[in-house]
């Protein structure tokens, strides 16, 4: 924009950059350093030398205003600069952007916090105007109305069609808490969302589901902070714990896993591979039957998703602490009547606190937690639980590898030896919340009752208050 108002319409570059800078606004969606572009300052000259020149413009009238407000500072200034000096030099998109911009945002309340906090410091003590939160939104029309009709007529019938497009509406479903007649009402569609996942499984994979069985379920893209291997871990742990107690009753269970991972990603796709390795076993196990059964969903899409979020009883939220900036799935999920295991991570906090601590399974350590970790030295092996032992044991024998003892060396090491998202340290708590999400399951009144608030309180996730919030707060329109 500043290359066509001062190039091409020869406008004086401070119009021009105040025009920029009302035009813009910057929507920040990941805490990760990975994933904040850096751009080789060679590569980027040899294609946008033009914009390489306006970009130390705008960084050499940027570092004066940071020299009048820290004077002598240099390490303000390169901390600050879009300019990365450091190693290969770089063009810092994250800072340009926020330099560029008439507000930054992040995503959920805790994501916006680590924003300003941990993720740019710096520039929140130099612009605290400039920093807001919009959590974000789904939209009802797709997650709920296309995707699961028969919620939708019950929706329809209790608090009138219009919650469409006002989902504030759905707050009236409430009032019949205690109705027995609404709360069946409610199991017969979870129960015909299940049947119509359970026909799909059986006919993409042919495996045979039981619709009666709690639905756990963790579709997401696949990647370490969101852990999909603590949950695999969980089930190969219920898995020796049904072959140990063969007589106990044990909550039947059918944990459904969908994502995909990035091409270059190699844990991501060890986790898919280890995921596919113990549902081979598990489901194969006639011990397991009517107890446990798993599946990796593929080529998971949207499409795929309209199908799976109707379906499921548990929604599996189980990111690091800090990693995850929002999360939609959570809001599907919870708009669709699961019950949400989680961390207090991104947009989970608001469900939390909208269903109340009662209608939420929490577990893990907090943010600040998971920083005392490391300052102090985290050492994985000295979390590690009895159930959590025993799990890596049998996996490191070869069981659902066809005995080849070597198959996860390297998903195993990078537990054991690095655990960079903190699995070991979660481990126990988990389990602890698992049982209390059996203990919960048996009480099917208690469950439904506790689905019904977890739908009546998420119109707050709707996309057209996300958007109006934008409207309201960022973009003034």
């Amino acid at each position: 924009l500043m290359r066509i108002l001062t190039d091409e319409n020869h406008m004086d570059w401070d119009l021009a950059w105040d025009i920029t800078n009302k035009s813009i606004a910057y929507t920040n969606h990941t805490l990760l350093p990975e994933a904040l572009e850096k751009w080789d300052l060679t590569l980027f000259g040899n294609l946008l030398p033009r914009h390489l020149e306006i970009i130390y413009e705008i960084n050499h009238r940027f570092l004066q205003i940071v020299r009048l407000r820290y004077p002598g500072d240099d390490e303000m200034l390169r901390k600050l600069s879009i300019i990365d000096e450091s190693g290969k030099r770089s063009v810092r998109m994250a800072h340009l952007a926020t330099v560029g911009s008439h507000h930054v945002n992040g995503v959920a309340e805790i994501h916006s916090d680590l924003v300003k906090t941990k993720l740019m410091p710096e520039f929140y003590a130099l612009w605290p105007h400039k920093f807001t939160n919009v959590t974000n939104g789904v939209t009802p029309r797709r997650w709920l109305a296309c995707s699961n009709p028969d919620l939708a007529e019950v929706l329809n019938y209790y608090v009138g069609p219009e919650w469409v497009s006002d989902t504030s509406l759905l707050c009236h479903l409430e009032r019949y808490v205690d109705d027995s007649e609404l709360l069946e009402k409610l199991n017969l569609t979870k129960l015909e969302g299940k049947r119509k996942l359970s026909q799909y499984i059986q006919n993409t994979l042919g495996i045979s589901v039981d619709p009666s069985s709690m639905f756990d379920v963790q579709v997401k893209r696949i990647h370490e902070y969101k852990r999909q291997h603590l949950l695999a871990l969980w089930v190969v742990s219920r898995y020796m714990y049904i072959k140990n107690h063969k007589d106990d009753y044990v909550v039947p269970r059918t944990v459904i896993f969908g994502g995909k991972a990035a091409p270059g990603y190699y844990m991501a796709k060890e986790i898919i591979r280890f995921i596919c390795n113990v549902a081979e076993t598990i489901n194969s196990d006639p011990d397991m039957d009517g107890k446990l059964r798993v599946v990796f969903l593929p080529n998971y899409s949207v499409k795929l998703g309209q199908k799976v979020y109707p379906a499921a009883d548990l929604s599996e939220q189980i990111s690091t602490a800090g990693k995850e900036a929002s999360g939609t799935g959570n809001m599907k999920f919870q708009m669709n009547g699961a019950l949400t295991i989680g961390t207090l991570d991104g947009a989970n906090v608001e469900i939390r606190q909208l269903v109340e601590e009662e209608n939420f399974f929490l577990f893990g350590k907090t943010e600040d937690e998971i920083e005392q970790l490391w300052r102090n030295g985290y050492n994985p092996k000295n979390y590690m639980s009895s159930g959590l032992f025993e799990a890596i044991e049998l996996i490191k024998s070869g069981h659902f590898s066809n005995g080849d003892k070597n198959s996860f060396d390297s998903l195993i090491s990078n537990i054991l030896e690095k655990d960079p998202f903190c699995v070991c340290a979660d481990f126990a708590d988990y389990c602890r919340a698992q049982s209390v999400v059996d203990e919960t399951w048996m009480n099917r009144e208690e469950w439904n009752r506790k689905s019904l608030i977890n739908i009546a309180r998420s119109g707050f996730f709707s996309s057209d208050r996300s958007i109006q919030d934008y409207c309201d707060t960022i973009w003034k329109i």
